[in-house]
């Protein structure tokens, strides 16, 4: 199955996305912390992409390589090969953890690795670099199994996702925000593109209720993240491993069919208990 039919599939459980691999085992972003998320049976990995001096394109999702390799240089400084050559941190980096034996991956590693085994969330700082991470896929034979992601704020927005993204066919999820004084601007945007997952921000799931006409006449999927540093309205890992229910269960109920998580094992057990 490729990536846009599991997004569309109504009938699938509710997609389990792992936030730059199962962290709290191996370093963030590296080949061990997503090998970990396909083994645990996950459905997508978010991994972070920056560009070295020379155009290749690694994971990295700090604009300095200090916290994960404590080198205090932006990625853009060092050639390809000086990426690659760099030990990473362990789980989230910083002086307190050891230095692993893991590298710094780049992409096409990542590519290599996951081909046919999971999903992808590229998240890419830099939307210029869009075009490259896509080319790769595309060259790799790894294009279904990926998606790319940028702001919907704007005519300008929509106009560039649709000269950039769309015409590749490549899975495309747009964020979109329910909690800003232009909400129905983005909503209208958001109606236009008619994408086929929607990344939301929001401060009370009432305002959930704004989406009903364009989920129910397209099919679009609505993605939403419990990360304790970027949840919303309290929605956080946090509170859901004290009350599932009161969090994941509540934001599915409401209509939600992925979540990125720092908890993917504890979300995936819920999600079996749900099904019980």
């Amino acid at each position: 199955m490729i990536y846009r039919e599991f997004i569309a599939d109504q009938t699938r459980d509710c997609a389990v996305v792992a936030h730059r691999g199962i962290w709290r085992a191996a370093p963030e972003n590296s080949l061990a912390a997503i090998e970990l998320a396909i083994s645990g049976g996950y459905d997508v990995v978010e991994i972070d992409i920056c560009r070295s001096a020379d155009g290749g394109l690694f994971l990295l999702h700090d604009e300095t390589l200090e916290r994960m390799t404590g080198l205090d240089q932006r990625p853009e400084a060092l050639t390809s090969s000086g990426l690659a050559a760099l030990h990473l941190r362990d789980r989230d980096g910083g002086e307190e953890n050891s230095v692993t034996l893991e590298r710094l991956p780049s992409l096409g590693d990542v590519f290599e690795l996951t081909r046919g085994r999971i999903f992808l969330h590229l998240d890419v700082k830099d939307r210029k670099v869009i075009p490259d991470v896509i080319a790769l896929a595309r060259a790799m034979g790894c294009d279904g199994q990926v998606n790319c992601w940028a702001s919907l704020e704007s005519s300008e927005d929509l106009a560039w996702i649709r000269q950039t993204i769309l015409p590749h066919d490549v899975l495309f999820l747009a964020k979109t925000r329910l909690n800003v004084p232009d909400a129905d601007r983005q909503l209208a945007l958001l109606e236009e593109l008619s994408p086929s997952v929607c990344e939301i921000y929001f401060d009370s799931l009432e305002e959930l209720e704004a989406l009903k006409p364009i989920t129910g006449n397209t099919g679009m999927a609505l993605w939403v993240n419990t990360l304790d540093s970027i949840a919303c309205a309290g929605f956080t890992d946090t509170a859901a491993l004290a009350d599932p229910d009161a969090v994941w269960g509540r934001l599915i109920d409401a209509g939600i069919s992925a979540i990125q998580t720092d908890e993917a094992a504890a979300l995936k057990s819920y999600l079996a208990a749900r099904r019980a």
